[in-house]
């Protein structure tokens, strides 16, 4: 019997995505596109990720908890995690998370 993965997938989206008022029927949000994130732990640097085109990614992690975050983000404008997961022995955790463009 083949071993069960264990890690992330999901989808990272980010807004708003212009600044100024939202209008009615506006798109507000889009997915966060070909960017590079960093997974850790206690330890350090565990894997790394880049999300496609639709903001969308899956990594193989073991068991445990992380932290994910931006790769390469110095503190500025925006927030883009770091976001917590805890991984479950033998299950793929689905994630949603939002980053925020740091635009008013």
């Amino acid at each position: 019997m083949p071993k069960a993965e264990t890690g992330i997938e999901g989808t990272i989206t980010i807004s708003p995505t212009h600044g100024g008022r939202i209008r009615v029927g506006e798109q507000s949000s889009r997915p966060l596109a070909n960017i590079g994130f960093v997974v850790t732990n206690d330890a350090g640097t565990i894997s790394e990720f880049t999300t496609d085109g639709q903001g969308k990614f899956k990594v193989l992690l073991a068991p445990g908890r992380y932290m994910v975050a931006r790769k390469g983000w110095q503190k500025g404008i925006g927030r883009y995690g770091p976001f917590e997961v805890d991984v479950a022995t033998g299950q793929i955790t689905k994630v949603e998370w939002h980053c925020d463009s740091g635009m008013r």
